[in-house]
């Protein structure tokens, strides 16, 4: 590969890895903020579904980014962007706890009551969502890459579904079990948002397939990559 393609290839995954922290970290920021997905009512066992946490709508993107960094530049690459995201999302957070306890002017537009009320519980989410984070995309991570070694650099889909079906289901049992614990949350919505988050994601990776297929087509083109090869710099 010449320099000036190597050089490309670098800026390019240097933003993916800035649209995969800067998921990570809006979604532990607007969690607070519920609505209803689906257009119309269903309830299982009197759960009520698709009730679920703007901070949903985000995180799909960094499963999406981290198979497809997986893909073109491989597990090493893949793993130093979930470290990142690991560092931004608590960076965030100390941001969050100095700039709460610096006291409002009174001609500030939004007071001390009003920004602790949006923000005091990010803490905590910042917290549960690390945990499960960990967990799920650490082991995407391997699942992918389990099955990229096992079909020898074919079937795309089948990997991308079965890393992200998994770490998803964990990622959700996880955050909503431990935002509970916390009390950020309460109980009686725990199998209710579970069962609609698993849903949603599992509708989203199935969405996001061909767009894998789409970005990794373009990359291998670009880049004259064989299937199964990796970008190394």
């Amino acid at each position: 590969m010449s320099e000036s393609k190597k050089k490309l290839a670098h800026k390019i995954y240097l933003y993916l890895a800035a649209l995969f922290i800067t998921s990570l970290v809006v979604s532990n920021l607007i969690f607070q903020k519920f609505f209803y997905w689906y257009p119309f009512d269903i309830s299982i066992g009197g759960i009520r579904l698709f009730e679920l946490s703007v901070g949903i709508l985000p995180y799909p993107i960094t499963f999406l980014v981290t198979d497809l960094i997986s893909e073109i530049y491989g597990k090493k690459k893949a793993t130093q962007v979930v470290i990142a995201g690991i560092f931004a999302s608590f960076f965030s957070l100390l941001i969050i706890l100095i700039s709460d306890s610096v006291p409002a002017l009174s001609s500030s537009p939004v007071d001390n009551e009003t920004f602790s009320k949006v923000f005091s519980l990010s803490g905590l989410a910042v917290l549960a969502s690390m945990l499960a984070y960990l967990f799920a995309q650490f082991i995407d991570i391997k699942i992918y890459h389990f099955w990229k070694s096992l079909t020898k650099g074919k079937m795309l889909w089948l990997r991308n579904n079965f890393s992200t079906f998994s770490s998803q289901i964990i990622d959700t049992v996880t955050v909503i079990s431990l935002l509970c614990i916390f009390q950020v949350l309460n109980w009686d919505s725990f199998w209710g948002l579970v069962i609609s988050g698993i849903i949603f994601k599992i509708i989203i990776a199935f969405l996001d397939t061909p767009l894998l297929y789409l970005f990794v087509y373009l990359f291998r083109k670009k880049f004259d990559l064989k299937i199964g090869e990796e970008i190394k710099f």
